[in-house]
């Protein structure tokens, strides 16, 4: 069974979630062309605290573009 595993920031909306779920499901169905219930999708959530970017957090990248568009 395919799986196909999402790595990214919190999704909030639930609806965005299972429109996300949906759409990785048709393109995996598309071109693997098997049926769609051999198919999981896992959708991984790290908080912007959790991941590091360029040996900074990502959260602190954030907050800091925040600052610098704030004074520009």
């Amino acid at each position: 069974m395919p799986t196909a595993t999402l790595d990214g920031p919190p999704v909030q909306d639930m609806d965005k979630k299972r429109a996300l779920v949906k759409e990785v499901t048709d393109a995996m169905e598309r071109y693997y062309g098997l049926s769609r219930e051999a198919f999981t999708v896992v959708i991984k959530e790290n908080p912007h605290e959790n991941v590091g970017v360029g040996g900074e957090l990502v959260c602190d990248r954030i907050a800091r573009r925040k600052q610098e568009g704030s004074q520009g």
